[in-house]
């Protein structure tokens, strides 16, 4: 059994997240690891694949879905599951989607819309059972000027 991941949660209250999702993708990248965008529904996941393409003028970021094909050479792999077929080391999970298990990955990222009440209670019942699981969790605040602020 494998080490249980490091789990960071981003609340999102000033910005979108489609917004928010594109430099912490290109981050990942940066580093050489592939991630999987895990979405609590379809619906979300269709508004994320157009949204990756077009986020900016200047680039876009690498991805697919199952429909794509060559699920395994997409260094950033998009779904509603469970799944991992490009190996990935990052998963974030957003609208929603939960983690059973908080293994086999080096970060696990969940970032929930603190405005709506019902992703606020699902992030606190993620935070519960990752500590239960052992990871090192982590909670992310936007300040007032929009930055990342750690608050535990």
């Amino acid at each position: 059994m494998s080490e249980p991941a490091e789990v960071l949660f981003y609340h999102l209250e000033r910005t979108s997240l489609e917004r928010v999702l594109p430099p912490l993708l290109e981050r990942t990248l940066e580093r050489g690891w592939r991630a999987v965008v895990q979405s609590g529904s379809a619906e979300r996941l269709e508004a994320l694949d157009l949204s990756l393409w077009t986020y900016s003028d200047a680039s876009f970021l690498p991805h697919g879905m199952a429909r794509d094909g060559n699920p395994a050479r997409q260094p950033i792999y998009l779904t509603t599951g469970d799944e991992t077929p490009n190996e990935a080391g990052i998963r974030f999970l957003v609208d929603g989607a939960e983690m059973a298990e908080f293994t086999g990955f080096m970060r696990i990222v969940c970032i929930f819309d603190g405005n709506d009440p019902e992703a606020t209670g699902k992030a606190r019942s993620q935070w519960q059972a990752a500590k239960a699981a052992g990871c090192a969790v982590t909670y992310w605040r936007q300040s007032e000027s929009g930055r990342w602020e750690k608050q535990a």
